[in-house]
């Protein structure tokens, strides 16, 4: 085993982020950034962000909680 740290995951590029929508709801995602997601509140999914690649795929999103998308300004 190695004593190195583990390594910081890879940002998304902003521009990249900067045009993506939710597959589903066409609306604006939102960078979560401490979670690695990208945050739909119309359909409330988050978007996983794998080594800096957003996974669009709505089966590979998983829902927002009531507490979550409050917390995001869902509805």
């Amino acid at each position: 085993m190695s004593d190195t740290p583990n390594p910081t995951p890879k940002r998304a590029d902003p521009k990249l982020l900067e045009i993506l929508v939710c597959p589903l709801s066409k609306s604006v995602l939102h960078y979560d950034e401490a979670a690695q997601e990208l945050i739909s509140r119309t359909s409330r999914l988050a978007y996983p962000i794998r080594d800096g690649i957003p996974i669009m795929l709505a089966d590979e999103a998983r829902t927002l909680n009531d507490d979550e998308a409050a917390r995001h300004g869902g509805a």
